[in-house]
């Protein structure tokens, strides 16, 4: 199975457009146009009943106590996490493709309503977790919201776009189910996979790796 997303090379950065942050002219931090890039697949084997998309980091700090703050780097040795940044299933056998901008078009405060979609059904992303307590922005982050590594990180930070075709067309999950559900519930159903990945960072002041 192969998986398409012409908008950078696999391996290589990605454009500020698919993000939820980037580098503004002055300061750290400025919102992005969080679009979510087209994604497409072909070669499914044969008994694929339905496909699922999940995209993580598995670069986030696992503690926020140095994350953001002036003068103070995240180390590049300090144990990194798992972040989901979208978590999709019961995307029809007869689907291959979503569009740009069909899951996410723009960054919503206090998240998009997960549910199901013409596409298939979302879960929560882990910006529900990053945003828990914030008054303006705390909410369910349902669908696409791209990258926003810590502008103070000092490793460069890898995001794993991989689609499943599974052998059932209903994992039975309902209401704010997240990534980690989902790879609990496709275990023993995957018939393939295909992965594409993009790096990003927000780091100006030093040579990130």
């Amino acid at each position: 199975m192969k998986i398409l997303i012409d908008s950078w090379i696999n391996g290589a950065s990605i454009p500020s457009k698919f993000a939820f942050g980037k580098i503004p002219a002055e300061g750290r931090f400025a919102l992005a146009e969080n679009v979510n890039p087209a994604i497409a697949w072909r070669d499914a084997p044969a008994g694929t009943k339905s496909f699922a998309i999940i995209c993580h980091d598995p670069d986030v700090p696992s503690s926020g106590e140095d994350v953001n703050q002036e003068s103070r780097a995240v180390s590049a040795n300090l144990p990194r996490v798992d972040f989901f940044h979208w978590v999709l299933i019961n995307i029809s056998a007869d689907v291959t493709s979503i569009a740009e901008g069909a899951d996410s078009s723009a960054v919503t405060p206090k998240g998009k309503t997960p549910g199901q979609q013409a596409h298939g059904l979302t879960g929560i992303n882990s910006y529900t977790d990053w945003f828990s307590g914030d008054p303006d922005m705390s909410g369910n982050y349902g669908g696409y919201d791209g990258p926003c590594p810590p502008w103070n990180d000092s490793i460069m930070h890898h995001y794993h776009f991989t689609v499943f075709a599974l052998n059932t067309n209903d994992l039975k999950l309902s209401g704010p189910f997240t990534g980690a559900d989902v790879l609990s519930a496709i275990e023993g159903h995957v018939l393939a996979k295909a992965e594409h990945v993009g790096t990003y960072s927000m780091n100006r002041d030093c040579q990130v790796i």
